[in-house]
């Protein structure tokens, strides 16, 4: 007879993991899903699967399945085309869509958005980089984490109703006080033991919790597990 407690515990869908559906189309998309069933109820589509059907997958996972999403596009450009493309994706009922954090884009998305339930989240700087990386760039020189926080509290002043961070900024951001009432959405989160891949600022889910995070974005170490499902249910049973 098998000791009952040797089954795994059974965790319900927790809307503080967002899955990244970082899988090339929308078919594969929701195979994962299948495969995930209730385990997770938040899903990011990103901009690799935009033309692999990604926003059919987002009004299928939706509306035919009731799960979360979260459109991650990192939309920049002039004002008047970021509130135009704003008004359009919001018709797709999303619950997050990421722009960048300049003060003009995070006010033409908040325009765009107008009176619709979606969240803007403004990426204040993408978790892949580091200094060197922004000095390749031309970005002006200064702590990194400084210079996210900075972003995150323009972001704030001009509207966005959260920010994307690496999960080192998450505590200095909590601690603005323009955050009061706003998001904090982390990637580059790896549960213990998980390779870092192409992030290079990075924790773990719980650290990143602890640290004033809301939601944290997992990728690989989910959809890449043989089952994805109890790669899913070891990061609930971590963060709770």
């Amino acid at each position: 007879m098998k000791n009952a407690t040797s089954a795994p515990a059974f965790f319900p869908a927790d809307d503080r993991l967002i899955v990244a559906m970082d899988v090339p189309h929308a078919p594969a998309g929701l195979e994962l899903a299948t495969r995930l069933g209730d385990a997770v109820s938040f899903y990011k589509i990103g901009l690799g699967m935009l033309t692999g059907g990604g926003l059919a997958l987002a009004n299928e996972l939706k509306q035919e399945q009731g799960k979360r999403i979260f459109l991650d596009m990192k939309l920049f450009d002039i004002g008047a085309t970021v509130e135009a493309a704003v008004r359009g994706l919001v018709q797709f009922d999303l619950d997050f869509l990421t722009v960048h954090g300049d003060p003009h884009v995070v006010r033409a998305a908040r325009e765009g958005a107008g009176t619709s339930a979606t969240q803007i989240l403004a990426v204040t700087i993408l978790t892949s980089l580091d200094r060197a990386d922004l000095d390749d760039g031309l970005i002006q020189p200064g702590d990194l984490s400084e210079l996210v926080v900075e972003r995150a509290a323009r972001a704030f002043e001009t509207g966005a109703h959260g920010v994307i961070a690496s999960p080192r900024e998450a505590a200095a951001i909590r601690a603005l006080p323009q955050a009061e009432g706003r998001l904090i959405v982390t990637p580059g989160v790896r549960p213990a033991g998980a390779a870092s891949g192409d992030q290079k600022r990075i924790a773990t889910p719980a650290a990143a919790l602890n640290a004033g995070a809301d939601h944290i974005v997992v990728g690989r170490p989910v959809w890449q597990a043989e089952d994805p499902a109890a790669a899913a249910r070891a990061i609930l049973a971590e963060i709770r």
